[in-house]
């Protein structure tokens, strides 16, 4: 996997992933910035994120569960010295569809957390706290 970063003047960066999408990350004025892309540090709780709910999707689908929609909201907090880690994430899944089973529910998030994600059991073996829950939406 490959990644390229290219500064575009003041605090303003253009990330290039390997396969060839291009994201703008960006500071806050009060930084140099111009606030026209997201910070770096969301970038990696963007990417957490989605590749937690990649999984959990995934599994749902293999476990032939009805799942028509799935939100991830995380909340972090980060240290307050530099440098400002991530020192407690916590992914809450909405998971919504019809008839869909709590334990396939669990078992896909837990599955997520302890088995597939990459960015999550990575974060948590560089001592990150980290923290899933979820609620199931029942669509009628």
């Amino acid at each position: 996997m490959k990644a390229r970063i290219q500064w575009a003047g003041e605090a303003m960066f253009l990330g290039e992933s390997g396969s060839g999408h291009v994201v703008v990350m960006d500071g806050p004025p009060e930084n140099g910035g111009r606030n026209l892309g997201v910070r770096p540090m969301e970038m990696l709780l963007l990417g957490l994120g989605g590749c937690a709910s990649f999984d959990v999707v995934s599994i749902l689908k293999k476990s032939r569960q009805a799942v028509e929609s799935c939100e991830a909201f995380l909340e972090a907090e980060r240290a307050d010295e530099d440098p400002k880690v991530f020192t407690k994430i916590h992914l809450r899944f909405v998971i919504k569809g019809r008839g869909l089973k709590e334990p396939q529910v669990k078992r896909a998030v837990d599955l997520s957390a302890e088995k597939y994600c990459s960015a999550s059991i990575m974060l948590g073996r560089a001592g990150v706290d980290m923290g899933h829950s979820y609620e199931i939406v029942e669509l009628g």
